[in-house]
């Protein structure tokens, strides 16, 4: 039996998640999925081809598949993970697993969507900045497709805040689409993190992009579109939130712009005309508090106290009592600012730490009763 069998599925050409999602319900569990004979597999509705691709899968892929797991902050959720999101299981067909790079315990957190076009105006990049920042401390974890444009604005709000953004991407992981964002991906790991469907290996395809988009509305509580033409991807993601149940909103802008003639467009069509960030709190903010609850709950159980980690201890030690600036901590902890923005983040979670007005941050002692 392979070591990780769940790959044999997504690794079989052309099964895709109404085909997995079949097998589960006849098998009952992956161990028996992959144990089966061919003609087991074939009489539960399996093309030839697939059930034999699914017993034997490709050496080279599988071995890529594997040493990319095998890196540090690189995981695998399957569908019957209980860190598989709850929002995503409820959709149609589901993604049999979802890879991670970074924390998958943020994927428990309320998300808001914020998704436009790839060639905004600068006050659209302003505006979904500004969206993003306010929603991330809100509570929201703030969730984009990483392409460039709105997207790359989303999720430097969300950061530029101190708060978490996933990033959910059309590829493997082990490619970062656009190339020019690889310095964003990373920093999304690191407060955050990357989600895909597609196993390592994965290039950019057209066709997988508006998988993509099913993702990004189906893990979020709500999509918000910023600015986007009438023949935009980000409409897609939109209509797939309506489907699936979720809060469409969208931002009003210029009659004479065609980047505000999609948002119009959907304002019509039902999705609440939003003028502030304060809108989406106002309507989503009794979300907060239960997320928030349940991501502590699922830190607390991990059984390795974070302050007991070694950078964290050596973070801890570099902060000391009185307040102070990440450089100063950089600086004095040898970590790098990303190091030390996700680990501060952790440790304010925790109890730890508290951030400061000025952007400074303080150890506190003890852990909240």
């Amino acid at each position: 039996m392979p070591s990780v069998p769940w790959l044999n599925l997504v690794l079989a050409p052309g099964l895709g998640p109404a085909g997995a999602q079949r097998l589960l319900e006849h098998f009952d569990s992956i161990d028996a999925i992959v144990s089966a004979r061919r003609q087991d597999l074939m009489a539960a509705g399996i093309d030839r081809q697939i059930a034999t691709a699914i017993l034997k899968p490709d050496p080279q892929k599988l071995g890529r598949a594997e040493a990319w797991l095998s890196r540090r902050q690189h995981h695998i959720i399957s569908c019957r993970d209980e860190r598989y999101p709850v929002f995503l299981r409820e959709i149609p067909q589901p993604p049999p697993v979802l890879f991670v790079s970074g924390d998958p315990d943020t994927l428990s957190l309320p998300q808001i969507a914020i998704v436009g076009s790839r060639n905004p105006t600068a006050g659209g990049c302003d505006t979904a900045r500004q969206f993003a920042a306010h929603l991330a401390r809100a509570g929201f974890a703030i969730t984009s497709g990483l392409a460039v444009g709105i997207d790359t604005a989303a999720h430097l709000g969300a950061l530029e805040a101190g708060g978490l953004t996933i990033a959910v991407c059309g590829t493997g992981l082990d490619y970062v689409y656009p190339p020019q964002n690889e310095g964003l991906a990373d920093s999304i790991s690191m407060q955050g993190a990357l989600v895909s469907e597609f196993p390592p290996g994965t290039e950019s395809l057209r066709s997988n992009f508006p998988r993509r988009n099913r993702l990004i509305s189906g893990l979020t509580v709500g999509t918000l579109v910023v600015e986007a033409g009438i023949r935009s991807g980000a409409l897609i993601t939109a209509r797939l939130a309506g489907e699936q149940g979720r809060e469409v909103f969208a931002i009003p802008g210029s009659i004479h712009s065609p980047l505000s003639k999609g948002c119009h467009q959907l304002i019509r069509q039902g999705a609440k005309l939003v003028e502030t960030a304060r809108d989406i709190v106002e309507e989503l903010g009794g979300l907060i508090d239960a997320a928030v609850d349940a991501y502590a709950t699922a830190a607390a159980a991990d059984t390795k106290d974070k302050s007991e980690d070694p950078e964290y201890r050596r973070l801890l030690t570099a902060m000391g009592w009185d307040p102070v600036s990440v450089d100063v901590l950089v600086e004095r902890s040898g970590l790098t600012a990303d190091e030390v923005s996700s680990m501060l983040l952790i440790l304010e979670l925790d109890g730890r730490a508290e951030t400061l007005p000025g952007g400074h941050h303080r150890r506190r002692e003890g852990r909240p009763k």
